[in-house]
């Protein structure tokens, strides 16, 4: 699958549904993307995977907050320190929290708080096909996994997230979690596949968020359900705000919502069932510099009088999670 070695691959679901994907298509835009991979610019994030890859481990525990494999006693010294200049090499960490051999790496966002307030409210994964789309380093995905889903597949464009989840992957090797280069653009190369496609942090940074959910309806399988983690901003009116340039620092912004708007595109979109079960203001305390994220956080890119507005003046992030599904 790859032109030169990364470690261990899950097996190729494209070769397990054939006929259901359009799998001419997948197969094109993975070989486009995985020049990326090896590109000087990420070299130091491929060295530091190969630089580990005789580490594995039959230990491992997904089931609570922090994502936890391999116990500190099962390394020699020397591959204790080997690993941990591994890790070091992925700082900042966006996502987590990992204990990995016994280091426990608090990330910038504790993303164990919003797969707490989803897991309530969605279908068991056991045996279903899932999309992780803007999975980053994988943490929802090994999340994902103890619920021994069929399969998980995680979209993301960016080689430095790749290598961060196969530094992990080539630890416990989990048969049902596969990585794309793929964007969320290209989940309609998935016809009626998905049973459950969580859509986290993303749509509000696409210029279409509604044909965006369009696709996305287009992937899942009929009564598949579709789970909307999305940036937005108080108030009752359905109205997106659009920020000149930046929004609390952030490139990239073109729409943020209220809970009426991002309600109102995903029925727009075709979804059916669509409620928001959370809406709070992002705090400080779930996005934060750490000593494995040292950089800039939300505390910095608020206005310092008013934490009810960004340092630009625009209102302050709130997060609205909403689920819907296909008849």
């Amino acid at each position: 699958m790859l032109n030169q070695a990364v470690g261990y691959l899950a097996p190729d679901y494209c070769d397990r549904y054939p006929t259901l994907l359009q799998r001419d298509a997948i197969l094109a835009v993975r070989q486009e993307r995985q020049s990326k991979l090896f590109a000087p610019q990420v070299s130091q994030y491929r060295d530091a995977v190969y630089s580990v890859q005789d580490i594995q481990s039959n230990w491992f525990d997904f089931s609570d907050a922090v994502v936890k494999v391999g116990r500190s006693d099962e390394l020699s010294t020397e591959q204790q320190q080997r690993f941990y200049q591994a890790l070091q090499a992925f700082c900042p960490w966006k996502k987590g929290p990992f204990e990995l051999f016994g280091t426990t790496i608090d990330a910038e966002w504790r993303s164990d708080w919003k797969w707490a307030r989803i897991l309530p409210h969605i279908q068991p994964l056991k045996n279903r096909r899932v999309a992780d789309i803007g999975c980053h380093n994988g943490y929802f995905m090994f999340r994902m996994a103890h619920q021994k889903p069929e399969w998980v597949i995680g979209f993301e464009p960016v080689a430095k997230h790749f290598w961060n989840f196969q530094l992990i992957q080539n630890i416990v090797r989990q048969e049902m979690l596969a990585f794309e280069l793929l964007g969320v653009e290209h989940i309609d190369f998935y016809p009626n596949f998905f049973d459950t496609i969580f859509c986290l942090g993303i749509l509000y940074h696409h210029r279409d968020p509604i044909g965006l959910l369009g696709k996305m309806r287009q992937a899942l399988a009929p009564k598949g359900e579709i789970i909307i983690d999305c940036q937005g901003i108080p108030g009752d009116l359905p109205v997106a705000l659009t920020p000149r340039q930046r929004y609390a620092q952030a490139r990239g912004i073109w729409f943020l919502p209220t809970q009426s708007c991002l309600e109102n595109w995903m029925i727009r979109a075709g979804f059916t069932q669509v409620r928001c079960f959370f809406a709070q203001p992002l705090s400080i305390e779930e996005q934060r510099s750490t000593a494995w994220a040292k950089v800039d956080s939300l505390r910095e890119f608020l206005n310092s009088d008013d934490f009810s507005l960004t340092i630009e003046g625009y209102p302050a992030p709130w997060r609205y999670y909403a689920i819907g599904r296909k008849e």
